[in-house]
């Protein structure tokens, strides 16, 4: 099945393109810690390599994930939850990617929201929805595929990863361990990573055959 290929394709390709860019950003900023820094510092509006990073890293990574969760949605059997799932990874962590590409946060990512740019402001906002959205249309696909054949990966994948990403995002958002946001994010990032992987992997599995 030409799309479920197209698919698992696009969900490799997004989760490698993510990772490579977040490992060689951090490479390209000295002093950058992945335990204490966010992602978005690493290519904030005032680092030297800042727009080469967005629009050749984490911009096509977010369309390809983009890609992924549209096309998923055409070759998975129909659901509401799964077409909102989808959805939701599809628009607020693919395209919310490439939302946050086209507008950086200031210098530092302005942690105390003084005097925001509007780049700055509408980061914050796709970062907001994203991590309000995504997780629960991780469990959304989850709680669908329990329906599908031998999709059990993709169900306890999707609760475990949803989960773990709630955790995560409420200790992050509460400023518990600030030393540790880096971490955190990366934690939060992985688990919405590995999902797709799963899924992905998932995907290129089916060939000609449609779940039922």
């Amino acid at each position: 099945m030409k799309y479920a290929n197209a698919a698992s394709c696009f969900g490799f390709m997004g989760v490698i393109l993510f990772i490579a860019t977040t490992i060689i950003a951090a490479m390209l900023v000295p002093g950058y810690s992945h335990v204490s820094q966010l992602i978005s510092e690493s290519y904030a509006i005032d680092t030297t390599y800042g727009m080469q990073l967005r629009f050749f890293g984490f911009l096509p990574a977010g369309i390809c994930m983009a890609v992924f969760a549209f096309l998923a949605m055409r070759v998975l059997p129909k659901h509401i939850l799964s077409r909102a799932g989808f959805y939701g990874i599809g628009i607020f962590y693919g395209l919310g990617t490439v939302a946050v590409s086209f507008f950086p946060c200031d210098a530092g990512c302005n942690k105390e929201f003084i005097d925001p740019s509007f780049s700055q402001f509408i980061h914050n906002l796709t970062g907001t929805l994203t991590y309000l959205v995504v997780p629960v249309s991780l469990i959304f696909v989850a709680i669908a595929a329990r329906k599908w054949t031998n999709a059990k990966p993709v169900v306890y994948s999707g609760f475990i990863s949803g989960i773990v990403a709630m955790v995560f995002i409420g200790i992050l958002s509460a400023g518990m361990d600030a030393e540790y946001a880096g971490l955190y994010q990366r934690i939060i990032e992985g688990s919405i990573l590995a999902f797709i992987v799963t899924c992905s992997m998932y995907l290129l599995r089916l060939r000609n055959k449609v779940p039922q």
